[in-house]
């Protein structure tokens, strides 16, 4: 019999690789979104058979109930989420709403677990649950060691990661918590209610390294502007490899009541991300010249996970190359430049 699926947040830029995966492999989908952050957006999916879209709010606590009452599954993604220049703008909103979906969500769950057919619910979390550590890589277990995040939107990751064992400890709701790093692909836009914040003569699209750097690249910029000295470390991981760790650790098992790191093993650092977007874009010939500008407050120095237990239990690794996924990246951006979403 076919399984169903609710997913939350299911028209942001995790979300759509997601609900891909989810359909490609034979799920029926219901995906619940109010476009707060882009607005409405077109999917190639939202025609699909076996896919139901619900526009509506992940607080409404009545509305999740209803929509997980007959469901198998329940991947909470949604979240107010942004890159760096979020966590500054929208401090306080990011913990009060966050704070107030993930309870709508467990609240729903657990009703929907007791009353209904809801076998587990597969928390969405962040790496920046580790952003307060000074030891690497960062392993399943470490975000309670070391001292609790700074930045609003970590700190609210990390209560996601203790409601959902808080609703094992008293409801018995099975859970299962995935970190996605740094994820990198299509699909993404300009939010709407980003600040504007320039980076030399470009103003930046989503705060996020990858997007941004091409895009100062594609209009021209010269030299590059970076945000701090460059020797950040990071892991991209395509997206569609996230999608796939994350229906995998949803449907595992051995997944039961555990957390997984997902993320690709390859560390690059910001300078080389630029050195390979730079050359992609214009050539061996033209010598990159970089400008530093003054990193944001919470712009982690190192994210480094541990990815062995994803890949020991559920048998999982984010194989995409930077490569790969800068060569489909590129071209997507120079086409939303020219089309003016971003």
């Amino acid at each position: 019999m076919m399984q169903k699926v609710l997913v939350s947040g299911s028209a942001g830029f995790i979300g759509g690789y997601v609900v891909e995966e989810l359909l490609r492999r034979g799920y029926e989908v219901v995906g619940v979104d109010n476009f707060s952050k882009y607005g409405k957006v077109v999917k190639s999916y939202d025609d699909h058979p076996r896919y139901r879209l619900v526009e509506g709010d992940a607080t409404d606590t009545g509305l999740m109930t209803e929509l997980l009452a007959d469901c198998d599954h329940f991947i909470a993604g949604a979240a107010m989420i942004g890159g760096i220049s979020y966590f500054h703008t929208y401090a306080y909103d990011l913990l009060a709403t966050n704070e107030r979906i993930i309870a709508a969500s467990c609240d729903a769950a657990i009703a929907a677990h007791r009353n209904g057919k809801l076998s587990k619910v597969t928390y969405l979390s962040s790496s920046m649950v580790f952003e307060s550590t000074t030891d690497w890589p960062s392993y399943e277990g470490q975000e309670r060691e070391v001292p609790p995040p700074l930045s609003s939107y970590g700190f609210q990751k990390l209560a996601v990661e203790y409601f959902a064992r808080a609703a094992w400890d008293q409801y018995g709701l099975p859970y299962t918590i995935v970190r996605p790093f740094n994820c990198v692909g299509i699909g993404e836009s300009r939010a709407l209610g980003d600040q504007q914040i320039l980076s030399g003569n470009v103003t930046l699209a989503m705060s996020h390294v990858v997007p941004d750097l091409v895009q100062k690249v594609l209009k021209g910029q010269d030299p590059l502007h970076v945000l701090g000295d460059g020797q950040q470390i990071r892991h991209y991981t395509y997206g569609g490899d996230l999608a796939r760790g994350i229906v995998t650790a949803m449907s595992h098992p051995a997944a039961h009541n555990e957390d997984f790191n997902l993320s690709t093993a390859q560390s690059t650092t910001v300078r080389e991300l630029a050195e390979t977007i730079w050359w992609k874009a214009k050539g061996p010939d033209v010598p990159l010249r970089l400008v530093h500008d003054k990193p944001f407050e919470h712009d982690v120095q190192r994210r480094i996970p541990a990815t062995e237990k994803a890949k020991r239990i559920l048998d999982f690794e984010a194989t995409t190359s930077l490569d790969s996924m800068l060569d489909e990246v590129i071209p997507w951006i120079a086409q939303a430049i020219d089309a003016g979403t971003i």
